[in-house]
């Protein structure tokens, strides 16, 4: 197919492709002249993947190293949960303390080593933000947090498919960066359900 059909079928602009395509993001056509090149499905799917990538809030570059694990799957499934997780975790702050937050994640089973430091940071980071606000996180609700996360955690990694490291890739990384906003928002409904439950729910 033209770029023209390319775009109509996925619904980016042809300017858009051309960036992508300048970018590095989305492969070459193959060349039927000097000034034409034909697209075909791994284009579309590919443009997919960038699009679902990029409106989650990854960055071109970030975008960049999930596309090259695509094309060059890690040898190891745990190393793209981690590629997944770099890119779209904050870079590590040396200034943190992590001591706090490994204590806390020792309730999810973790042992020194097991995570990229960066998802450490990440943690030692919500709960300083919490910390300077002056608040707490009740017991109760945080031994359900890491109960919760620990069995939503091994369903996701249970679902990871073995057919190809293509298809996990593609599980891990969108599952990772297109998930966590369906989490949260069902999180929002869970908590106004309950708190419907508990208080009396009220029309709008």
């Amino acid at each position: 197919m033209r770029i023209s059909e390319l775009s109509a079928q996925t619904g980016v602009t042809v300017p858009t492709i051309k960036y992508y395509l300048r970018e590095g993001l989305l492969p070459e056509g193959e060349r039927s002249a000097p000034t034409q090149a034909a697209y075909g499905e791994k284009h579309v799917e590919r443009l997919r993947v960038i699009r679902a990538l990029l409106d989650a809030g990854v960055s071109i570059a970030e975008t960049r190293r999930v596309l090259a694990a695509l094309d060059e799957p890690p040898e190891n499934a745990h190393n793209l949960l981690g590629m997944a997780h770099a890119a779209i975790t904050p870079p590590v702050d040396e200034s943190l303390d992590l001591t706090e937050a490994e204590a806390l994640v020792a309730g999810l089973g973790w042992k020194p080593g097991m995570c990229d430091e960066a998802v450490l940071h990440a943690v030692a980071r919500a709960l300083q933000g919490l910390e300077r606000v002056g608040f707490t996180v009740p017991d109760a609700a945080m031994k359900e947090y890491l109960g919760s996360m620990r069995r939503i955690a091994d369903a996701e990694i249970a679902g990871v498919p073995e057919e190809s490291a293509e298809a996990a890739v593609r599980y891990v990384v969108l599952g990772s960066v297109l998930v966590e906003p369906l989490l949260l928002a069902l999180r929002r409904v869970a908590q106004q359900v309950s708190s419907g439950e508990r208080f009396g729910a009220h029309e709008h």
